[in-house]
């Protein structure tokens, strides 16, 4: 039985390069037990590259990596692991079922599994159809149905939601949501910001094959801008940079954001106020996880 203290996910300066490229650049990574990590980053960041080297399908150049404690190659290495990488790939004339008894005897597990994953992931009333006739989404969770059916306690998903409409993409969100909750570890990688945002505890940031910022959701989006909208606005933009000086006030059309504490909002609405110029909106905005992405990695927003 695995000490449930074992961190399921472990990397230590785990590298991997080809020629002279560094596609993952020492990456120390640590997921603690039932938490729903987010591996973020845009394309070729360098995240599918290490989930193939956690799941032992590609071989470091350099570093470690463990799952429950085991090392990498080691006897009993995947045997608590699901993942899902690349896209799921299944008979197209076989069933959802019938794919998944396939795989369950290959994998010598009790033909009662099929039935709990299919209903674990929403897909019992279509599990007679054949597997050519799902829509993606549908594709996508008889991949995560074939991830569980060894009842692991992690699972390593790579885009899960990459290709979906936005009915599917709510759906895998639910489903991701309620594999965390059943206390499951899960990674996943993503360029979506929000779906990251909105499932997830807790977010690793990857930017060409480095970990340039790990923290709560929360956290990542911590601060933000006072946004005030005033008229006449050249009178406010002038007086607030007298105040806070031309580096802390930007302006955009009529809307004017200032770098300041949310406790200054009163203090310059009394000052706007008394000097004759009218305020119509002066509100908090906290930056959204898409901005401090792009600040953190320095990626161009055509580009991710």
């Amino acid at each position: 039985m695995l000490d449930a203290m074992t961190a399921p996910v472990r990397t230590d300066a785990l590298t991997k390069r080809y020629g002279g490229s560094a596609a993952v650049d020492e990456l120390n990574l640590t997921i603690e037990p039932g938490e729903v990590y987010g591996f973020l980053g845009p394309n070729a960041a360098g995240k599918t590259t290490t989930l193939r080297m956690l799941l032992g399908l590609v071989t470091p150049t350099s570093g470690t990596a463990r799952l429950h404690g085991r090392h990498l190659g080691s006897r009993g290495y995947l045997d608590d692991v699901g993942a899902l990488v690349e896209g799921p790939a299944f008979y197209p004339f076989l069933s959802g079922r019938e794919n998944l008894r396939v795989l369950a005897r290959h994998a010598g597990m009790a033909a009662a599994r099929v039935a709990a994953v299919l209903d674990e992931v929403e897909l019992t009333e279509r599990a007679s159809d054949k597997y050519a006739t799902y829509s993606l989404g549908m594709k996508q969770r008889l991949g995560i149905a074939a991830a569980l059916l060894k009842e692991p306690t992690l699972l390593i998903l790579d885009e899960p939601t990459n290709g979906l409409d936005p009915a599917g993409m709510a759906d895998m969100r639910a489903l991701l949501r309620r594999l965390g909750e059943q206390g499951r570890t899960v990674l996943l990688s993503s360029h979506l910001l929000s779906e990251v945002q909105q499932i997830c505890d807790r977010v690793g940031v990857l930017s060409r094959g480095v970990l340039v910022a790990e923290r709560p959701v929360g956290e990542l989006g911590a601060g933000g801008r006072l946004v005030l909208v005033a008229e006449p606005a050249d009178a406010a933009q002038a007086r607030l940079v007298a105040a806070y000086g031309s580096d802390r006030v930007r302006r955009h059309d009529d809307v004017i954001e200032l770098d300041v504490d949310s406790v200054a909002a009163a203090a310059i609405n009394t000052d706007l106020v008394g000097a004759g110029i009218a305020v119509s909106e002066l509100r908090w905005r906290r930056p959204n996880l898409e901005e401090v992405f792009f600040s953190l990695t320095g990626e161009s927003r055509v580009a991710a």
